[in-house]
């Protein structure tokens, strides 16, 4: 009889089991490097290789394969499930070479999970072994209905396929067991793996029978073994050269300092010469003291490191610099560059594509920002043996990160580390003895504050990978010392005289925000905050004014367009282009710009994530245009603009919020030292509308009350009067606000890591760094080409080209916004319900502006509303 492993259909062959397990054993070894370890020392590429040989035993039986072949159903339904006698299979096999109990249990989950999400492990592993002989429930339990299913498919092998059982066990135990002894020894092994993770009862677990490495060891084994056995089962097993399909082309350092060299040969620094070349030199200064510091932390060993740098000291390239230098010292393969905002990656992956003449489909570069991944179903689901039938191994490769650098989000990254989805698993293999740039740490959520150290932990000393945290405001979250790096490195020698001799701006602390201090009663009002922009607007000064919500943003800007009529509004000007347009590609903001400035000497702005983000980028462009020319802009905003946005305005404002925040928007301000000083004025702004808060109070008093901090710590840090240095807020300040959330507010949550040391999988997979799971996605349409593109999408879902489906999809995305939807806000879900899914099958709803009846739904100044909604506004 034959045995396959995948069947033949829509025109491939069949590939036969055996087949199958060679090539994910083969594609084990290339993946798992020849020196990687299991925190006992193991070889963690046998580990993985044993896997790969039986994670598909259980197909060999005939009940699967009259599943596979016919759709032919058991009639003891769970014979036909093939991945819980695999997991035992696995467990004997590692046991039989001589690997450590916990190695053991780690491969026995990797196994009966290849198809799902990790589990609460020790539970599921007591769960999966544990049998009672004095049981009086009148049914069995669906474990023991598994076990003796187990036993069946033991016994069918046997019956039929005897030899190949033989040889598929000589393999995966390296001759030291056999088919005859795992299949003898079955009933001994639940008894065995049961007491492994019990009390000494027996009748319970014992959480503290796994030790706090076992996490970090079980993720790496499962997810090197469906990385192996996903790209396989989707070539079709073919024989390909796995370091071509698996490898990755590094960027040259070389390369970056040849780039570096032009830049600063094009630009005269001078430490006495005019600001500029100050400036100039000390970037120079500072890059150049990184990477020789980065030499020495990669000879010491590497770990953690730290790189602290004010805005404008070229810190990308910095860091860009420092990773390189530690991967070619310590002979890495990979970069990851993670950084906390979708926004701000399209700019540093242009920087690098100009950099090396490169794009992001090759092995050089990718760029991967997609913030939700397929859900494979879970193995004890009906459809989980059809699980790995649907994947494309380009994007698969890609979505592993096998390229030699990464640009991704915190989002990536710190949910593959904590419970992870299937395919978000084939990431974790690409993090050993990788470099990790995290940029801006400052901005993960304070609830993650204890977790992401622990996962840094397990990238530094279980991975062996190397982690640089780069900021201007150092959140201090990776101080302890670490087991492998000893105390964390700081890249800079002495970060003062940087941020020194880059003062660009001075802080004022606003009367509203005096009077929070003092008695947190009596903000500032949307009248008066906007009558003080028109005063520094009309001074000939570009403004910005960055809010902490939507709401309050839509507030500010109503304020002035409504009693301002001299003020043009940018997004009135860039529609009325866009109407004359195909594509939104069509539109240049230099020529966009240009308009505007024939048309008035004054305008107005209003960005936030209401608006797309196609939008979004075309705006910033223009209004980063007219501030170039000196034009009298205002731009009201929330805090997207405040991450990374290559943009300066003469004077910023911003609403109370946490230092970094403040510090982070300052970075707008002033930043190509247009002036002597620029001014940023820190206020407190009322509450919009009929809400209960302020937005301030909204946003950051939830949970830890950060404001209360940050206000009394800007207020210490003052010598006198209200002006606050720069140097004394982002040095001074930051380090005292920091201190203070971790000594007195002890911020983040102590249970996340307990998740972690506890092999909790299944309450790890249910964190998020974001809150997605109640946003509806709309895509609006505002050109002649994205309508097209919409109407293309369903006609290829009625005619079932699901993978042009995929792609009309993601190339709609820039199209897109998230509307997210509360508990109670049931008006506004209805309202939102009245738009029409793209297609059947999905929740993504879609938005024509220039239908009648819909234009209600949205605003070309402030994006996508609500029509007549009473329900409460949120924040985004």
């Amino acid at each position: 009889m034959a045995v396959y492993s995948h069947p033949p259909e829509d025109g491939y062959e069949g590939v036969y089991l055996r087949d199958h397990l060679d090539d994910v054993a083969r594609r084990a070894s290339e993946i798992v490097p020849d020196e990687a370890t299991t925190p006992d020392r193991e070889s963690l590429q046998q580990v993985v290789e044993t896997l790969a040989y039986v994670h598909d035993f259980g197909k060999a039986t005939t009940f699967f394969q009259e599943y596979l072949r016919h759709g032919t159903e058991p009639e003891h339904k769970p014979c036909r499930y093939h991945a819980p006698i695999g997991s035992f299979a696995a467990y004997y096999a590692l046991d039989a070479q001589g690997f450590g109990p916990e190695t053991c249990l780690a491969g026995f989950v990797a196994v009966a999970k290849h198809h799902g999400q990790l589990p609460d492990v020790t539970q599921y592993i007591y769960k999966r072994a544990y049998t009672s002989e004095n049981s009086t429930e009148g049914a069995e339990t669906n474990n023991e209905q598994l076990q003796a299913a187990i036993a069946m498919q033991l016994n069918d092998i046997e019956k039929h396929v005897p030899g190949l059982a033989a040889d598929i066990l000589d393999d995966a135990t390296n001759s030291d067991g056999s088919w005859d002894g795992f299949r003898h020894s079955y009933k001994e092994l639940l008894d065995e793996i049961a007491a492994a993770v019990a009390t000494e009862s027996g009748t319970t677990i014992s959480r503290e029978s796994l030790s706090e490495s076992c996490y970090g060891l079980t993720l790496e084994v499962w997810g090197s073994l469906v990385l192996a056995d996903k790209t396989s089962a989707a070539s079709r097993s073919e024989e390909t050269d796995s370091d071509s399909t698996y490898g990755a082309k590094q960027p040259s350092l070389q390369v970056l300092d040849d780039y570096v060299a032009e830049l600063e040969a094009s630009s005269p620094a001078d430490p006495n010469g005019s600001r500029t070349e100050r400036l100039n030199h000390y970037r120079s200064r500072a890059r150049s003291a990184v990477v020789e510091n980065a030499k020495q932390f990669a000879e010491a060993g590497g770990g953690v490191a730290t790189l602290t740098l004010p805005t404008g000291m070229g810190k990308t390239l910095s860091g860009m610099s420092a990773a390189q230098t530690v991967r070619d010292e310590l002979g890495s393969e990979r970069v990851v560059y993670a950084l906390p905002f979708t926004s701000i990656i399209d700019q540093v992956v242009d920087e690098i594509k100009d950099i090396y003449g490169t794009d992001t489909l090759g092995r050089l570069l990718t760029a991967h920002h997609h913030l939700s991944e397929t859900t494979i179903v879970d193995e004890d689901d009906v459809d989980a043996d059809d699980a790995d039938m649907n994947d494309d191994v380009a994007g698969m490769l890609a979505e592993s990160w096998r390229a030699g650098l990464t640009v991704t989000t915190f989002v990536q990254l710190f949910e593959s580390l904590a419970g992870p989805a299937n395919k978000q698993s084939m990431k974790i293999p690409a993090l050993r003895d990788s470099v990790v740039i995290l940029d801006e740490p400052q901005s993960l959520p304070l609830d993650w504050w204890k977790l992401v150290p622990r996962l840094v932990a397990i990238l530094t000393e279980q991975y062996g990978a190397t982690v640089i945290a780069m900021t201007a405001t150092q959140p201090q979250l990776f101080n302890d010392a670490t087991e492998r790096g000893g105390d964390v490195t700081e890249l800079v020698d002495d970060p003062d005289v940087y941020f020194r001799a880059t003062e660009r701006v001075q802080y004022e602390l606003d009367a509203s925000t005096e009077r929070y201090i003092e008695t947190q009663e009596v903000p500032k009002s949307y009248a008066d905050a906007g009558a003080e922009l028109l005063t520094t607007v009309d001074s000939g000064e570009s403004t910005l004014a960055v809010c902490n919500t939507i709401d309050s943003a839509r507030a500010l800007f109503n304020e002035l367009i409504d009693n301002e009529d001299s003020l043009l509004s940018v997004g009135d000007i860039y529609a009325d282009e866009l109407s004359t347009v195909k594509t939104t590609a069509d539109i240049d903001p230099k020529t966009l710009a240009s308009r505007i400035e024939e048309r008035s000497d004054r305008s107005i702005l209003h960005l936030s994530t209401r608006l797309r983000p196609v939008d979004r980028l075309k705006l910033i462009e223009t209004a980063k245009r007219l501030t170039d020319d000196g034009h009298s802009l205002i731009t009201i905003s929330t805090q997207l603009i405040e991450a990374g946005v290559d943009i300066s305005f003469d004077r910023v404002y911003r609403d109370l919020a946490p230092i970094d925040s403040i510090v982070q928007a300052a970075g707008r301000c002033n930043r190509s030292f247009e002036r002597e000083q620029g001014r940023v004025v820190v206020w407190w702004l009322d509450v919009p509308g009929e809400q209960q808060k302020t937005p301030a109070e909204a946003v950051y008093n939830q949970g830890a009350t950060l404001l209360p901090v940050a206000a009394e710590t800007l207020d210490a840090v003052r010598e006198e009067g209200t002006l606050l240095s720069e140097t004394s807020v982002a040095r001074t300040a930051v380090t005292e606000y920091y201190r203070t959330l971790h000594a007195d507010k002890n911020v983040g949550k102590q249970e996340y890591t307990g998740y972690v040391d506890d092999v909790r999988g299944d309450k790890l997979g249910e964190l998020s760094l974001i809150d997605q799971r109640n946003a509806v996605d709309i895509i609006i349409c505002r050109t002649e080409a994205e309508r097209e593109q919409v109407e293309q999408v369903r006609g290829a879902w009625s005619q079932y080209e699901f993978d042009r489906v995929h792609r009309l999809m993601d190339g709609l995305k820039e199209a897109r916004v998230s509307i997210p939807v509360y508990y109670g806000e049931s008006d506004k879900k209805e309202k939102l319900s009245q738009l029409n899914r793209v297609h059947s099958d999905t929740d993504v709803r879609w938005l024509d502006v220039r239908k009648h009846g819909l234009g209600e739904y949205f605003d070309q100044n402030t994006g996508f509303v609500i029509p007549d909604s009473t329900a409460e506004r949120r924040i985004l």
